[in-house]
């Protein structure tokens, strides 16, 4: 057998040990966040139920979900484990100082200085839009020629003079 036809046979296997590599990763992590998981936690399930652990023992997590309500998970049923801010944003509202995250809507705010605007001694940039303070009056040749088509009959082709 050549090399040519062992080539394809090479890179799936190559493919697959690559695709199983990343899959026990990905295990070996989350199993690791299941093990850090520490009374006091906040935690969401795979079902998507917040809750915060209470006791965790080694298969299952008891779980605080309220005032009076306690549930028993298994840990592999617990989907991800929150810091503290983003659990109290998500289950109480509480926010945090998000002032410094806040993107403007306009950038006026950005580009704002101290010093005074520049005079307006600057011509302004004609923009193709005419306030009605802005209009200038036309030429009053310009209006009686107008008013005297207005006034005129106007003719069409099948508008002949037919009595």
């Amino acid at each position: 057998m050549s090399l040519v036809t062992l080539l394809p046979f090479i890179v799936l296997i190559g493919a697959m040990f690559l695709m199983t590599r990343s899959a026990k990763k990905k295990q070996q992590q989350a199993a690791d966040m299941r093990n850090q998981m520490q009374p006091g936690s906040g935690v969401r399930t795979i079902g998507g139920m917040y809750g915060t652990v209470k006791e965790v023992s080694d298969d299952t997590v008891l779980l605080d979900a309220g005032p009076g309500v306690e549930l028993l998970f298994a840990k592999n049923a617990i989907g991800a484990v929150l810091s503290d801010d983003e659990y109290n944003r998500i289950v109480h509202g509480i926010e945090h100082d998000l002032k410094s995250d806040v993107v403007p809507d306009d950038a006026s705010s950005l580009t704002e200085t101290d010093e005074p605007a520049a005079a307006s001694d600057e011509k302004s940039v004609d923009l193709g839009k005419k306030d009605e303070s802005d209009e200038t009056e036309e030429p009053s040749e310009t209006v009686a020629a107008e008013a005297k088509t207005e006034d005129a009959p106007k003719k069409s082709e099948g508008d002949a003079d037919a009595k």
